[in-house]
């Protein structure tokens, strides 16, 4: 009786958070509902016997991307007025585009069923004496290792493409040249002038 209530518990909070990242003003409020979506979708991944991905859930979406989210949108000068002034030019092709996203939610769940032999083709674990930490070990790492790394490459593109598309040079500061640093000698580290008795530099 615990296990359904906790099931529905987590999940209407989940869907709830998830619909109030989307319709929140206040980017900081998207934010901290986003991490409480993450911890609900922890919530039903332990309900599942998955402990491993709900322990990666809370460490590395909650506890870096999440918070990193957090700390960025709270360091950025956004205007938000400005933001919301163009709400009303893209209103028309955003209604197209929920229109038939939503038209296709429904055609989806209209032809979607269940097979009767669906649970026959469920493979099942790996042993008793194999956790599901080393059962997603062994299947990750061994069946779909290609799209693992494949995954792992898109991730390290993007990180690189945000990089570069983010680092700009502001004029008029100064910015840290080594060469210049270890090629320093007396000549230009210091200048020694010639002070009268009485006098100022």
């Amino acid at each position: 009786m615990a296990i359904p209530f906790f099931f529905y518990l987590f999940s209407i909070l989940a869907v709830a958070s998830a619909v109030l990242v989307v319709t929140a003003r206040n980017p900081v409020h998207s934010v901290l509902f986003l991490i409480l979506c993450f911890f609900n979708a922890a919530g039903l991944f332990v309900l599942l016997g998955a402990e491993f991905l709900a322990m990666i859930l809370i460490v590395v979406y909650v506890g870096a991307v999440a918070v990193l989210f957090l700390f960025v949108v709270m360091m950025l000068d956004v205007d938000f007025v400005e933001l919301r002034e163009g709400f009303l030019n893209y209103l028309p092709i955003g209604a197209v585009i929920g229109l038939i996203l939503m038209v296709e939610l429904i055609l989806l769940y209209a032809t979607w069923h269940i097979a009767p032999d669906l649970i026959a083709h469920v493979s099942s674990p790996q042993s008793d004496s194999v956790t599901n930490t080393q059962a997603i070990g062994l299947v990750l790492y061994t069946k779909y290792v290609f799209w693992f790394q494949t995954a792992g490459l898109i991730l390290l593109v993007a990180m690189i493409g945000a990089i570069v598309l983010t680092m700009r040079h502001k004029p008029n500061v100064k910015r840290q040249v080594i060469a210049d640093q270890v090629a320093r000698g007396p000549a230009t580290s210091i200048e020694i002038r010639e002070v009268k008795s009485g006098e100022g530099i």
